[in-house]
């Protein structure tokens, strides 16, 4: 019958309690020593279990979500390997009574051996860094063919799969605008939360249900970059305060957002490739302003539009979006309020924070982040002043736009809001 080998969590440093994500094996499989049976995660990195020696997968002994340490059994392999080979083959190890049983005739048939490994006989050889990109972007690495040395599969094959997959949803759209192919998601494991306490499980909106899936789809599919930049708006605090003091008429006091959102539509007119979409291999470029921003309501954020933002006063933008806001978080926002936007401002400044990375809407091609205001010491070429400044983040695609014109356009729009006397030139 060949002797029956458990092989179990090798060293693994001080990491304890490290969740199963991946089973790569089952009962009646055929494994080489080498073979990664399971696949773990820490929170730096993902951890190969190998089977430690040849031969047929007799037991699996773990499930994905299951939490283990270091000596951990996770699988029995039956060989045929006399034992005394086996003995040569396991770690060098003090002497102890346990050992020294291993080593006569009657010792028990199991034997640990902990032996690292980095590929697989069900997906090929592959390193953790492929596995974990294939898993965030959701790709079957088991269904791709590998172009390294001796097929080990790279970053580059499965980044290849992600393009063949949104230019295969793309033209499904196209075909068909009802039915997108839709991207492959990963196999999260199943987990049964209740083992290690209380659980409640909460049914998720329709409106978080559908942005997740958004989210998810924009963040995978769209090259996102970053830049990051400030506002002194000082001078813009005091107007508006100042504006509001002096209004008689029961107007819309002005917050900051009208400002960012005036601001934000003169910075499309004057750089109109970020009121650009990609379209295949062309741009299509809008010659209307439409600014979406984000709200928070109880059932998840939702993004309603104010139209030819440009061609309104502060005042103007002010009232509507109050009413836009109104709207949003009693529920009552109709589909054609949040529809033809062209750029969207996120901001989190109530929130706090000092900066963050916001997740592009598509189709449009840039969105802005706004976070927290502070009074900050900024050198006027004699002394230290205290400034209020801005925090602004800009995420931009980057099939659409290079960094060097996404520096202009923050930096315009920064300029706008330092001194908005620059809005009626």
């Amino acid at each position: 019958m060949g002797k029956l080998i458990e092989a179990c969590v090798p060293d693994i440093g001080d990491y304890r309690d490290v969740p199963v994500i991946e089973i790569l094996v089952g009962p009646g499989d055929r494994v080489e020593a080498n073979t990664t049976v399971v696949v773990l995660e820490s929170d730096k990195a993902t951890l190969d279990v190998p089977a430690g020696h040849g031969g047929l997968v007799e037991e699996v002994l773990v499930r994905a979500g299951d939490l283990v340490s270091q000596g951990s059994p996770v699988l029995r392999v039956r060989n045929r390997i006399a034992a005394a080979v086996l003995t040569d083959l396991a770690p060098a190890q003090p002497e102890t009574a346990e050992t020294s049983a291993r080593r006569q005739p009657h010792a028990a048939e199991t034997h640990i051996a902990p032996v690292l490994a980095t590929s697989t006989s069900k997906v090929g050889p592959c390193g953790p860094a492929v596995r974990r990109l294939a898993r965030e972007f959701g790709v079957d690495i088991g269904r791709l063919k590998g172009s390294g040395p001796k097929g080990r599969l790279l970053k580059e094959d499965v980044l290849a799969r992600v393009r063949k997959a949104v230019h295969e949803e793309m033209h499904a759209d196209r075909a068909d605008p009802t039915k997108g192919a839709e991207a492959e998601k990963p196999a999260r494991p199943a987990v049964d939360y209740s083992r290690f306490g209380k659980i409640e499980r909460i049914q998720r909106s329709r409106i978080r249900q559908i942005a997740s899936d958004n989210l998810a789809r924009n963040w995978a599919t769209i090259p996102h970059v970053t830049n990051f930049d400030h506002a002194d708006i000082s001078a813009l605090e005091e107007f508006r305060k100042q504006a509001n003091a002096e209004q008689r008429d029961g107007s819309a006091r002005l917050t900051l957002l009208p400002f960012i959102l005036k601001a934000a539509a003169l910075a499309l007119q004057r750089y109109p490739a970020f009121n650009s979409t990609v379209d295949g291999n062309e741009s299509i470029v809008r010659s209307y302003r439409h600014i979406g921003f984000a709200v928070d309501t109880p059932e998840g954020l939702v993004v309603p539009v104010v139209r030819d933002a440009d061609k309104k006063g502060l005042l103007d933008i002010a009232r509507e979006s109050d009413e836009l806001v109104r709207l949003a978080r009693a529920g009552k926002l109709g589909p054609d309020r949040m529809r033809g936007g062209c750029f969207t401002v996120s901001n989190l400044g109530s929130a706090g924070g000092s900066g963050f990375t916001p997740i592009i809407n598509a189709p449009e091609v840039a969105i802005l982040g706004v976070a927290r205001s502070e009074i900050c010491p900024v050198w006027d070429g004699v002394q230290f002043q205290p400034r209020l400044v801005l925090p602004l983040c800009l995420s931009w695609d980057h099939r659409a736009l290079d960094g060097v014109a996404a520096a202009r356009f923050l930096g315009f729009l920064a300029g706008m809001l330092s001194d908005f006397r620059r809005a009626v030139l």
